[in-house]
């Protein structure tokens, strides 16, 4: 399974990928294998303020429906539109576009709290 070690992680399988001063956001290769076929994903608006570890959206599949977390606190740039027609987005390409939301954040040092690829890694093994 694929954790791309330019990436920071979550507890809750969310990762990051750092632009400037924007995170951008999508769940990772993990979450989508143990959610199976996702069919729909509800997306917050953009402009909407988010707590980190607070929930933004939620994922449904053909399994389960989970919420989506936010890692850092901050506020909706952007949403992956594409998700809305394409929500398998987020199945065939977790790293690429089936992002999620991108979020300008409050404050950048959200990030060191977050796991590494091989700290994922590990948790995940447990």
């Amino acid at each position: 399974m694929d954790f791309p070690d330019n990436l920071r992680y979550s507890k809750e399988h969310e990762w990051v990928r750092v632009e400037g001063d924007a995170a951008v956001i999508g769940i990772t290769a993990f979450a989508q294998d143990e959610l199976g076929d996702v069919v729909f994903v509800e997306l917050p608006k953009p402009g909407k303020a988010l707590e980190a570890g607070g929930a933004f959206g939620v994922a449904e599949s053909v399994k389960t429906v989970s919420d989506l977390f936010s890692p850092v606190a901050g506020q909706v740039l952007e949403v992956n539109t594409l998700l809305e027609s394409q929500p398998e987005l987020v199945n065939n390409s977790p790293y690429g576009q089936g992002w999620i939301i991108k979020v300008k954040m409050a404050d950048p040092k959200d990030i060191s709290a977050m796991m590494s690829a091989a700290d994922y890694r590990k948790m995940i093994k447990k």
